[in-house]
């Protein structure tokens, strides 16, 4: 949870650092994970086919973007108003993950922020990221809260704005092409060590939610803070997060994206893929890599190096969606 005063890490990067490998006997292929999480942080197309997850380059992935029935983009941690020397001008990074977006083959359908949308909760802060979001090819953006949305006003400002017509504390759902969106909120009741929380209410709505749908339903989670548990020492990961995949593990196909952790990672367990997003403003240390989370300083030159946008494609009929993660680049 970094904020002004979070001490700022230097050192340089490395793309295979801090890669959590699930180590479930479920019967994905190992090797096929491995290198397809050597892509991370340059882009890649990791595919989950009868437990063997399948890495193509982005390059490569390119040409297929059309066979998708659904493509959206994810985006996190944009921390407007952050100046500080790990990126003093995040105003830019943005612009710079927008331009990825408009460039790619196939226009988005939607964005997805995951939170942490401005650095102190300030009008301003929203103000701006919402003008540079208005430039992006896709117009529809879903928002879900970080920590640091909402630091004033029990999160009123954020919900007003981005919020409107959710449940609770921001939490919702919605369908695009047969799959089913969920919203979820994990920074209201930060626990011990600054674990995320998802209360007894949102999980009994959540329960609810999708007791509706058919097995076979795609399921889209997203929420800020990771769904499992990445390093609870810096608070990475949700205190009650089994309670909500315990509701998740009947469907074929579910996939949990979050961000908070300024890294791509990648966990697979059974039907259910993990991932989290690179951040668009600056970069963290690798879990247990530094004395504790923060904003990490890298040669300016290597900085959009280790930012990026992450784009999910959804075909019809496969076992799990298509993640391509991207750098700034």
């Amino acid at each position: 949870m970094p904020t002004d005063h979070t001490p700022e890490h230097s050192m340089k990067p490395n793309a295979h650092e801090g890669l959590l490998i699930d180590h479930n006997h479920d019967g994905v292929d190992r090797r096929g994970f491995l290198k397809c999480m050597a892509w991370a942080g340059t882009g890649a197309l990791c595919v989950l086919q009868g437990g063997v997850l399948r890495s193509f380059s982005l390059s490569d992935a390119a040409s297929r973007h059309a066979q998708g029935e659904l493509s959206y983009v994810q985006i996190s941690d944009s921390h407007m108003g952050f100046n500080k020397p790990a990126n003093p001008d995040v105003v830019a990074t943005l612009q710079a993950a927008v331009a990825k977006i408009n460039a790619l083959p196939a226009a988005p359908e939607f964005i997805l922020h995951t939170g942490d949308i401005s650095h102190l909760s300030k009008p301003s802060e929203f103000d701006q990221v919402q003008q540079i979001l208005q430039s992006a090819r896709p117009k529809e953006v879903f928002f879900v809260p970080g920590e640091h949305d909402v630091l004033e006003d029990d999160s009123q400002q954020y919900r007003e704005r981005f919020g409107k017509n959710t449940k609770g504390s921001g939490w919702y759902s919605f369908d695009k092409k047969g799959v089913h969106f969920v919203g979820l909120v994990n920074v209201m009741n930060l626990k011990s060590g600054g674990m995320g929380s998802l209360g007894a209410e949102q999980l009994k709505w959540l329960e609810d939610d999708v007791s509706p749908l058919s097995k076979s339903t795609p399921v889209v989670v997203f929420a800020h803070m990771p769904l499992w548990n990445i390093y609870p020492e810096w608070g990475w990961g949700t205190d009650d997060s089994a309670q909500a995949l315990s509701y998740l593990r009947r469907f074929g196909s579910v996939t949990v994206l979050n961000g908070h952790i300024h890294q791509t990672m990648q966990k697979v367990e059974g039907n259910v893929t993990f991932h989290t997003a690179a951040s668009t403003a600056f970069p963290q240390p690798h879990p247990g890599g530094a004395a504790s989370a923060g904003p990490m300083k890298v040669p300016a030159e290597q900085l959009r190096a280790v930012l990026g946008i992450t784009e999910v494609n959804y075909t019809r009929g496969k076992h799990a969606l298509a993640v391509i993660d991207s750098t700034l680049e």
